[in-house]
């Protein structure tokens, strides 16, 4: 089974590209992040040409997430019990069962400053999401956690510490609630870079980061315990960053193989 994870930063923005990486890779479920469409124009025609079928949660001008499935969608459920708002609840996670796999799109939210009301939402919201995950765990060995969860877990997830200190993405607090997920039984899988040794999954398009090497790992891919241990590969597709108008993250590509089960 090959599972991936993609903050597209804007669907419609980077169909073309979408389209042709789902050709060439060929991901049995892929979760999207920041789809910036409304479910109503989300472009189901696209991806069912090449077998795929998608679940949705998107109000159209910013965060959205999707789950492109070639093996199947049931059980779709669109946020979550509990789920803090801002002040509304957003478009920010997607549940479906696909194949056996019980599998989470989720866009954290940034927290974009350490003193802003964001930050307090962003905890609030993770440790929302801790108590939905802490059922789906018990209920399921076969549980999926994918997205971007705008948290890099250990100073080795960023080019510099020294260059985030007083930031978000690297505090204490916002490490110990993904560690909080980890506690669940969750594996952080161990993506291996394309080129050189640090498997970043996000640059900033300013300043040339991306060709300067200044990323960041913000993409997770979490699995149960069981299906990590049939983990038969797992990367970052940095090629998927080059080009004309990429978006800003790679996507993570995990395969695991399912027939030891």
């Amino acid at each position: 089974m090959r599972l991936a994870t993609w903050n597209v930063n804007s669907l419609t923005a980077r169909l073309p590209r979408v389209v042709d990486w789902l050709a060439a890779t060929r991901p049995d479920i892929v979760c999207l992040q920041e789809t910036k469409v409304a479910d109503e124009a989300f472009p189901h025609a696209e991806l069912e040409v090449l077998g795929y079928t998608a679940a949705t949660h998107g109000t159209g001008q910013w965060n959205g997430v999707a789950i492109v499935s070639c093996v199947g969608l049931s059980d779709v459920c669109r946020g979550f019990p509990g789920e803090p708002g801002f002040p509304h609840a957003e478009a920010r996670a997607l549940g479906a069962s696909c194949g056996g796999l019980r599998v989470w799109s989720l866009y954290v939210p940034n927290g974009r400053t350490i003193d802003s009301p964001h930050f307090a939402y962003k905890l609030a919201w993770l440790a929302a999401l801790r108590q939905v995950l802490a059922a789906e765990a018990s209920a399921t060995a076969s549980l999926v956690v994918c997205g971007d969860f705008n948290v890099a877990p250990a100073d080795e997830d960023v080019w510099d510490p020294d260059e985030f200190i007083g930031s978000t993405h690297v505090t204490p607090a916002e490490r110990a609630a993904v560690a909080a997920l980890l506690e669940l039984g969750l594996v952080d899988v161990p993506a291996r870079a394309l080129k050189g040794d640090r498997p970043f999954t996000y640059w900033d398009y300013r300043a040339g980061n991306f060709h300067r090497g200044l990323g960041m790992r913000i993409d997770l891919v979490l699995l149960g315990s069981e299906l990590a241990a049939r983990l038969v590969d797992a990367y970052v597709d940095r090629e998927a960053r080059k080009g004309k108008a990429p978006s800003d993250h790679a996507p993570v590509v995990v395969d695991v193989d399912l027939a030891t089960a």
